[in-house]
């Protein structure tokens, strides 16, 4: 697939992705990591135009010079912009205005691309980062409708007209033994990478054992049975003071209504799988799970030495690992350099990929990563154990 396929493939998914939903499902901003789906959108556009076309198309005339402070998100280098927890005030531009934004920008680009052979490396690489820029918000877009839609008294269900991943069903519990000895972990840039995943590097891991399968929501339920949220010998302090102060006592959108348990999905509210993988965790929680399970979470070493033995890609895992850069990271010039390298504080590592992730956008290097709290993405739960100090 040459770029300007690529490039028509990853336009057209983003808004598949919105497809069949109402122009008022897309405009809501109901907490502040939540953007309205039209602002992914229209951000997505604005990256090709602020990064590509603007420096790179003679004669290329801006859509509307309001959106570089509409659309960028946070480049300080780029200028200034909309505070974050404003973009729900926003009703215009429209959603009607972003998708012919998009088809301005899109026929521009694919103009520009018919002449792949006569890119620059340099600019190459910056297109295919945008794609995967792209990528990241199509999983983006997935968790914000179904956390608007989620937060929608009707509970409605709404369409999902993108190919996803099945989500295995978990029938046991396996753990894998890994071995005392040096690994290599991280990116060597042979292949597209996030800065982040830079550079390969060798790390020295203790013996271990890793589960292979994800935790299940018949295992997590059995942890809030056993008065999992009630009892602080489980919990981070400041996860402790969370669950008391925001009322937690189960996973995002799970419903206990006389006496079952409910979860919501695309199809609505649904009677809660057992045997799926428990999803929407916080870190808190999947910490304070394994606590009270007399194990831990992995470090993002551990989990990638062991990623071939495990079955993964329908969650997004938590590690044990704050969002640190790598040895000899160094962020790129200019805005680009933004991208990853300021957000490397107050953050754990998560690994893996979810059943929201775009179709071949992970890969076992990925690093992506998320304040503690949170958990309105498609996060779950994997188990690790110090082999001197299992317990069963």
């Amino acid at each position: 697939m040459n770029l300007l396929e690529k490039y028509q493939q990853v336009r057209t998914r983003s808004e598949n992705v919105c497809q069949g939903l109402q122009a008022e499902d897309l405009v809501v901003q109901p907490v502040v990591d939540v953007s309205p789906p039209k602002w992914h959108l229209g951000h997505t556009t604005w990256f090709f135009e602020t990064f590509v076309l603007l420096p790179h198309r003679v004669g290329y005339q801006v859509f509307n010079d309001q959106y570089n402070y509409v659309f960028n998100s946070y480049y300080e280098t780029v200028g200034a912009r909309v505070v974050r927890t404003d973009r729900g005030n926003l009703s215009r531009p429209t959603v009607s205005d972003i998708m012919t934004y998009r088809s301005h920008v899109d026929a521009a680009m694919q103009q520009f691309l018919s002449g792949e052979s006569g890119l620059t490396e340099t600019l190459r690489s910056t297109i295919i980062l945008g794609l995967n820029h792209e990528e990241q918000h199509q999983e983006l877009l997935i968790t914000d409708i179904k956390y608007i839609l989620g937060n929608n008294p009707l509970l409605p269900a709404y369409p999902t007209d993108y190919p996803q991943p099945p989500v295995p069903a978990i029938t046991g519990e396996h753990w894998i033994s890994m071995s005392e000895g040096i690994y290599e972990i991280g990116a060597n840039g042979g292949e597209f990478c996030f800065d982040n995943e830079l550079n390969r590097h060798k790390v020295y891991l203790a013996p271990y054992q890793i589960r292979q399968e994800l935790v299940s929501n018949g295992e997590y339920l059995a942890f809030i049975e056993s008065g999992g949220y009630t009892d602080f010998r489980y919990w981070h302090a400041e996860g402790w003071e969370w669950i008391k102060t925001q009322g937690v006592k189960a996973p995002m959108y799970w419903y206990q209504i006389d006496g079952v348990w409910y979860h919501y999905t695309p199809e609505g509210l649904q009677p809660l799988p057992l045997d799926q993988p428990v999803c929407h965790i916080s870190y808190f929680e999947a910490w304070a799970y394994a606590q009270w399970r007399g194990v831990r979470l992995p470090t993002e070493a551990e989990w990638e030495s062991a990623q071939a033995q495990l079955e993964w890609g329908s969650r997004w895992e938590w590690t044990e690992s704050a969002y640190l850069p790598y040895p000899g990271f160094t962020k790129a010039e200019g805005a680009i350099g933004e991208y990853n390298g300021k957000f490397m504080v107050n953050q754990m590592v998560l690994r893996g990929a979810s059943q929201a992730t775009t179709p071949d956008h992970s890969r076992p290097t990925y690093r992506n990563f998320f304040h503690t709290h949170l958990r309105w993405q498609f996060t779950g739960i994997r188990l690790a154990r110090s082999v001197k100090s299992a317990t069963f």
